[in-house]
């Protein structure tokens, strides 16, 4: 299954205010349910007698299951005056279903032996996604909550671009133009279709012979791609919502893949995006699944096939600062290949673009804090400055100034508590249009990171392969450490894309345990070697029964990762390793690889102009590497002190109270998980 997101146009007033209430109501119907599967959970685990005795029976006197939680939501539509003017029972039962599945992460353990905390209680502008139910693909004519009604080629016929070739007839062929050509023409006031009319015949015949038919309705319009909702059972009809399609021509094979068929189409959900510059503040999505795998371009599918038949496996290092990718024949043998290694850190443009963004962000949320003040002026005090210049002007004889901003810390309680919740301050309207630019600036960095991290793991499974091995770090804990470094690199999601990428092109991104390998305490030839944190340099003293070998950490223990052996890779976390045999010999120059390891620069996986490089001899920096590379020998750094996280407290941990998930154990979790 895959998804495509279609922008769709809520122009009238009327409609936008529906659409509006829509969300309104299903927003409480989630919260209410999120209050009583909070409070049902809460219940369980204080039962403790009743939950050792019989834990199924305990659960269905709670009505702590899925039917359980839909008979709830039942009931507050029922027991509601109003929410049947705006939602239907089959949007409460799937928002039953969604808020169920975040109790199920809670009450069941996984594969790990972990549980999700207790269900919380979102706020309303969390709220984003209204699901939809899927459509029946045996009984025609039967799609419940949002449908998608239309064809491809109606939209084309009704928005076909004034210079498009007259030839161009089909979507097919409006696919099969060169990019940069115009194939539609949408007005910006898109105009709402008709709902069909009039009688359609049935093809089948009554006792007499007479022909049958049957009442026209949205399943039989062939005209332009339109979202429609039937609304609720005393609402005001139908939500007709229609859709704008992408006017160029680089984008209808993409186009072509999702919407050509409308047999695969099977499931809409609704979703809402904060857009400042929209009527409202929000802009509005369906997000449409399909039965069938994404869209991938023809030069997607070659660069995949190629990457398939690269016979490599590689080891892949993540840190805050950059990530370290080696990669060697999976025979061994310098004649099948020799080693290639890449960096992939922040290029000076990136670098300048996220501090611009942030000197922004910082700007915005000054500003939004003055507005704050500006509009809570008693629930602030004066700053110091403020009141040595009333000082000051009282000694002079002169009335004190009036203060519209004050600039010094809110007015607390004797605890330290806030007299006012920030949540009941009054604000301006400039302050909600900046609050809503400032969160539309904030997911269009993530979704640019987002395509970075894709292009990047396109790159690199394309050099590389797609076997690959990587150690299973926390990066919740770098992120704790080191959060403004991790949020410009975002390692956790470049090791995400890896992950997909790699399985995309056949492949598989392995996760070894840190506790069981410590790749960046070992060598090449076996032996350990110990590292401090703040040492970037890896080298196997032979005064100490090692083999000499010298080198940038971070390479040295991707190019262990590619020699990591997983007894069982499907197994929990943290997975067994068999052995990690040396590398092929350093001495050797391997054969038909341009960058060999370790004696060239590393290059970046993106392609560069301009001429190639020549390689430095061994034992000298290379100009532009921030880090030394194998055979450098690295500048003696600066004292910088350790940063590490406090340690736990001696003596006895505190006793597990009726909500845990597991009870404590003498030594602290060593669960890794990716969750950046």
């Amino acid at each position: 299954m895959s998804v495509i997101r279609l922008p769709l146009v809520v122009g009238d007033a009327s409609v936008r205010r529906r659409v509006e209430q829509l969300f309104s109501a299903m927003w409480q119907v989630k919260r209410a349910l999120q209050r009583d599967a909070r409070d049902v959970a809460g219940a369980y685990w204080a039962g403790g007698v009743r939950r050792e005795r019989d834990v199924k029976a305990w659960r269905a006197d709670l009505g702590l299951s899925r039917t359980g939680l839909e008979r709830r939501a039942y009931q507050h539509l029922e027991r509601s005056r109003w929410l049947s003017d705006h939602v239907s029972k089959a949007l409460v039962m799937h928002q039953a279903d969604e808020v169920w599945a975040g109790v199920a992460r809670h009450l069941h353990p996984d594969a790990s032996g972990r549980r999700a905390g207790r269900p919380k209680t979102g706020t309303w502008w969390e709220y984003t996604r209204i699901p939809g139910r899927a459509r029946s693909h045996t009984t025609e004519r039967k799609w419940e909550t949002f449908r998608l009604h239309g064809t491809l080629a109606g939209h084309l016929e009704a928005f076909r671009h004034p210079a498009l070739p007259p030839s161009v007839t089909t979507p097919a062929q409006a696919a099969g133009l060169a990019p940069g050509m115009g194939v539609l023409a949408q007005p910006r006031r898109m105009p709402v279709p008709a709902r069909p009319a009039g009688r359609i015949p049935t093809k089948t015949t009554d006792a007499r012979g007479r022909g049958r038919s049957r009442a026209a309705s949205w399943f039989d319009h062939t005209g332009p791609l339109t979202v429609v909702f039937a609304g609720g059972p005393t609402g005001g009809g139908d939500i007709v919502l229609p859709v704008r399609l992408p006017q160029g021509a680089g984008r209808w094979p993409y186009l072509l893949h999702y919407l050509n068929d409308p047999s695969r189409w099977h499931k809409i959900d609704l979703v809402r995006r904060r857009d400042p510059a929209a009527p409202g503040g929000w802009t509005y999505e369906a997000h449409l699944m399909i039965l069938a795998s994404g869209h991938a371009s023809p030069a997607t599918h070659a660069r995949r096939r190629q990457a398939a038949a690269l016979k490599r496996v590689g080891g892949v290092d993540g840190n805050v600062s950059n990530l370290a990718v080696v990669s060697l024949p999976a025979t061994l043998d310098p004649d099948d290949g020799g080693v290639c290694s890449d960096r992939i850190t922040l290029t000076q443009q990136e670098r300048h673009a996220l501090a611009a963004g942030r000197r922004k962000a910082r700007g915005r949320q000054r500003a939004l804090d003055r507005s704050r003040r500006a509009s809570n002026p008693q629930q602030y005090q004066r700053s110091r400055r403020q009141k040595a210049r009333d000082e000051h002007r009282k000694a002079a004889g002169l009335p004190p100034k009036a203060v519209t901003v004050p600039a010094g810390p809110r007015r607390t309680t004797a605890t330290g508590t806030p007299r006012q919740a920030y949540r009941r301050d009054t604000l301006s309207t400039g302050y909600r249009n900046l609050r809503a630019r400032h969160s539309a600036m904030a997911a269009s960095a993530a979704e640019a990171s987002h395509h970075r991290a894709k292009k990047i793991a396109a790159a690199v499974v394309a050099a590389h392969g797609p076997h690959l091995t990587v150690e299973d770090c926390d990066i919740r804990t770098w992120f704790r450490l080191w959060g403004r470094a991790c949020s410009a690199t975002t390692p956790g999601r470049l090791i995400a894309a890896l992950a997909a990428e790699c399985t995309a092109t056949g492949g598989r991104l392995l996760r070894a345990s840190t506790f069981t390998t410590a790749l960046s305490q070992h060598c090449l030839c076996g032996r350990r070697a110990p590292k401090s944190l703040r040492q970037r340099t890896h080298h196997c003293d032979p005064a100490d029964g090692g083999c000499g070998l010298r080198g940038d950490r971070d390479l040295v223990s991707a190019a262990l990762a590619a020699f990591t052996i997983l007894t069982d890779p499907d197994a929990p976390p943290p997975p067994a390793w068999t052995t990690i045999g040396p590398g092929p010999p350093r001495s050797s120059s391997p054969k038909g690889c341009k960058k060999p390891c370790p004696s060239q620069p590393h290059r970046s996986p993106r392609p560069r102009a301009g001429p190639a490089r020549q390689p430095n001899p061994a034992g000298t920096p290379f100009p532009g590497n921030r880090r030394p590379l194998l055979g450098e020998t690295p500048d003696p750094a600066p004292w910088q002190p350790r940063m590490r996280p406090d340690p736990h407290p001696s003596g006895p941990r505190p006793k597990a109270h009726a909500g845990t998930t597991r009870p404590h154990t003498g030594r602290p979790r060593t669960h890794i998980r990716d969750k950046s």
